[in-house]
């Protein structure tokens, strides 16, 4: 199967092999004909596997540049994947020459700003639901022309506050929009919440729910008070050539890249009480490699895409397979092999049967020393669910 054979246009096809993108990925093949077709349809493939190409790749074709309405809306969880989004939207359309007008609509950013961007009558716009529906109630956002909308990340966005922001928006759209849910996993709330919305929604999966099999998964266990050695230690045993760390609060994440940065690791922090400003300086920075390890609280966890991450560390353990699987998808990314390692108590050695058991993996403990990581010689005993 190639892109030409799945209804996209030339233009579009060579645009992407300027990206290094000749084949479509699985979810792209199943994903982009019903959605062509003005289909409602849920995009539901495991983290990596190409879900943003497989909705503004349609999106495109459907879009038409003779006129200055705004004809799609996107939604994400976070401020980062709305502007890698955005990002991937302008590439698009530089790389195609189709003139999609693409205008990151997100929290932080300065209203005026946006507002005044808003005057160059953007085709597609992406970015947070409380921003947009602000803008909404200033009138400077119409949505009376609007063909689609994408809820990426759904499953954090159907929830709470944001759902209700999502049900004022929609209600703004006209009835006869496309709808376009996105995520890694399948849980029954949000999905429920999503066929509530549109009770004809139609599901293309490629197994979700599961983790990329070239990641190798990794514990060591110790003291709390002990884990910043060892991941001190397990940075320069592993010698990674990208890394991010995951920390639950966002004040650890500032203490944490203080310390590595004093034992000569080269880092940068991410985390949601940073302005928009030092989170793009930040992610920029890991991006061209000018830092080495990123620490991350788990705003970063979800749909962010940074190639060359080749080694994730939980240094505070995810209480769900679910969030397990969201944190160490940033590495093993389109095929290329990746590590896990995450740090645990002896109390939290339970969370090591929920992860092999929810998401079907095998993890194996590990321990450092003398500048080395040294692998079980004998099948390990694994603690029993409590």
């Amino acid at each position: 199967m190639d892109f030409t054979r799945l209804g996209l246009r030339d233009a579009l096809v060579q645009g992407l092999a300027k990206q290094g993108i000749t084949a479509p990925a699985p979810i792209q093949t199943q994903g982009i004909p019903p959605i062509l077709n003005n289909e409602d349809v849920f995009l539901n493939a495991e983290t990596g596997t190409g879900k943003t190409l497989a909705f503004l790749l349609p999106l495109f074709e459907r879009i038409d540049c003779t006129v200055k309405d705004l004809q799609v809306v996107i939604l994400a969880p976070t401020h980062e994947l709305a502007m890698q989004i955005h990002e991937q939207s302008t590439t698009l359309a530089r790389n195609s020459g189709i003139p999609v007008r693409s205008q990151a609509l997100i929290g932080s950013a300065a209203v005026k700003r946006q507002i005044e961007g808003l005057k160059k009558k953007p085709h597609l716009v992406v970015g947070s639901a409380g921003r947009i529906q602000h803008l909404i109630t200033l009138k400077k956002l119409k949505l009376q022309k609007v063909r689609a909308v994408v809820l990426d990340e759904m499953d954090r966005l159907l929830v709470d506050e944001s759902l209700q922001q999502i049900r004022r928006i929609l209600a703004m759209v006209p009835r006869e929009r496309q709808m376009i849910f996105c995520s890694a996993t399948r849980q029954p709330k949000s999905l429920a919440e999503a066929q509530s919305l549109c009770p004809g929604l139609q599901g293309v999966s490629t197994a979700a729910n599961r983790i990329a099999p070239n990641i190798e998964h990794l514990y060591c266990v110790g003291e709390e008070r002990d884990k910043f050695t060892l991941l001190r230690k397990l940075i320069h045993a592993q010698n990674p050539e990208r890394a991010l760390v995951f920390l639950h609060r966002n004040e650890d994440v500032e203490e944490l890249v203080t310390r590595l940065a004093f034992h000569k690791i080269n880092v940068v922090g991410l985390h949601g009480g940073m302005d928009k400003l030092e989170r793009k300086n930040g992610l920029d920075g890991f991006r061209r490699g000018k830092s080495r390890v990123l620490v991350a609280s788990d705003v970063a966890a979800r749909g962010l895409d940074i190639s060359g991450v080749t080694h994730v560390y939980n240094l505070n353990a995810p209480s769900s397979g679910k969030d397990y699987l969201h944190r160490v998808g940033r590495t093993g990314r389109a095929g290329v092999s990746g590590c896990a390692v995450t740090l645990l108590t002896d109390p939290e050695l339970r969370l090591v049967r929920r992860y092999e058991q929810e998401l079907d993996l095998v993890m194996t403990r590990i321990s450092v020393r003398q500048g080395r990581v040294i692998l079980p010689r004998a099948p390990e005993h694994r603690p029993a669910d409590t």
